[in-house]
């Protein structure tokens, strides 16, 4: 692949004036070849081989930025799914000992966070599976940069109902198992969870995946925002072009990076993911992007369709540039770690009702949100089941990454800083769907499943 002088002076233009980095580099590491019986000698052995890896890819990243100029803000490892790993031991405190080990690997390499220790449990749960989700409290507790998932819905399988109302009150656990509840922060529960996503907390190295592969996650939307801002009366259609341009430029970047630092490493490079990932950095705003399109604020009447041009055109823009897109793809709607998100949800501009609406166009879900604190189980369980219902009846992947904040009610506020940003506590439909989750069972697949 070519990079002109012109689009390398673009490049430089948009890291100096408009936040664009390369936000995530993901080393996928498959681990199932270490699965044993004997539970320490599996943990350290993920350990050695992560601490390794790990460890080569700080510092060839940080060769890699310094040689392209363009910053590579976090280095990150992806495991097999963790549940996988424990299947043969018997001890039933194995999923502790393997996050444990998964931390100090991530910390002794220097990585940034470590994902992979989740289940897939989309239509049932083995007995691996039950006992990692029962440790997630502990597990995402005590460690600092374990991150954990759960798939618990997909479009061919359906809706794992009784998974889902488990985790409403392993949800509780977590936010009581450290400060802020910042466990929660930490876990996604997602529905068609993709293999090669880059972005925490939802990563894992799937079933379909090599030994290793190096995905990247870029970001821009300083980019996108600037040059949306520089076109404030074009028709929509001119404005999807304007956007889909810029991003294909961005991909470009992506890619030369991920596969020169694939190269050093000598690992396949598996995709670039062209989601728009906001910080609370000025300027680094999907909100922000949104609101140039003509929006007074998010959640204003025209948001979800606003937001499903924006999509769009960075799938276009991504599409072109890359035969390697893959991960997510798309635009995250966090409210935390977007300036313009929190604003809208503090002046009453956006509620969890019309950020459960965007999620339809939107390739990530309900994202990085904090409720009251004594949210029942049982409403957080049937929080998740709507938002996996979108993206199971949709084909689509959704998540949620909800924080019941401890002590706090709607309309006070829990501060996370640096990445997570500052979560407002968003008021929950009073009323309860308290029978429909206890009704447990299987949620059938949408009859659009079936297309053999």
């Amino acid at each position: 692949m070519t990079i002109s002088v012109e689009e390398a002076y673009e490049t430089a233009g948009m890291i100096l004036f408009h936040n664009f980095d390369i936000r995530a580099v993901t080393l996928g590491v498959n681990l199932k070849d270490l699965a044993h019986p004997d539970h320490l000698r599996l943990a350290e052995a993920c350990r050695r081989r992560l601490s390794d890896l790990g460890s080569r890819l700080v510092r060839e990243a940080g060769e890699v930025s310094e040689a392209l100029g363009l910053p590579i803000v976090n280095k990150r490892l992806s495991i097999t799914p963790a549940s996988w790993l424990i299947e043969p031991c018997p001890e039933e405190r194995a999923p502790l000992y393997l996050a444990q080990a998964l931390d100090q690997a991530a910390s002794e390499a220097g990585v940034d966070f470590i994902g992979g220790f989740g289940a897939l449990v989309h239509k049932a749960a083995t007995r691996a599976d039950q006992r990692l989700m029962e440790s997630l409290p502990q597990a995402l507790g005590q460690t600092s940069r374990l991150c954990g998932f759960l798939n618990l819905a997909s479009t061919a399988a359906g809706m794992n109902l009784d998974a889902i109302a488990r985790l409403g009150h392993i949800l509780k656990d977590m936010a009581a198992a450290a400060p802020l509840g910042i466990a929660c922060a930490k876990f996604v529960a997602f529905a068609n969870a993709p293999e090669d996503n880059p972005f925490m907390a939802g990563a894992f190295h799937g079933a379909g995946e090599g030994d290793c592969a190096l995905n990247v996650g870029i970001s821009g939307p300083g980019v996108v925002r600037a040059v949306v801002a520089k076109h404030p009366d074009c028709d929509l259609t001119t404005l999807s072009d304007v956007i889909r341009r810029t991003v294909f430029k961005i991909t470009r970047a992506g890619e030369m990076v991920g596969r020169e630092l694939a190269r050093r490493l000598g690992v396949s490079f598996g995709v670039v993911d062209i989601s728009l990932a906001p910080t609370t950095m000025i300027g680094d705003s999907v909100g922000r992007i949104l609101e140039a399109m003509g929006l007074e604020r998010v959640g204003a009447p025209g948001t979800t369709a606003a937001l499903a041009l924006l999509i769009d055109a960075v799938k276009r823009g991504g599409a072109m540039a890359s035969g390697h897109v893959g991960g997510l793809s798309g635009t995250f709607i966090p409210v935390s770690e977007d300036l313009a998100m929190i604003e809208a949800v503090e002046c009453g501009a956006l509620t969890l009702e019309k950020l459960e609406a965007m999620t339809a166009v939107c390739s990530v879900g309900l994202d990085m949100f904090a409720v009251p604190g004594d949210t029942p189980a049982h409403a957080l369980a049937a929080l998740i089941a709507d938002e996996l219902a979108i993206g199971m009846v949709g084909n689509k992947t959704t998540g949620v990454r909800v924080i019941p904040a401890p002590g706090l009610k709607a309309g006070q506020a829990v501060d996370f800083g640096g990445l997570l940003g500052r979560a407002p506590v968003m008021a929950l439909n009073p009323f309860s769907g308290e029978k429909f989750i206890a009704r447990g069972g299987r949620l059938p697949a949408p009859i659009g499943a079936l297309r053999n």
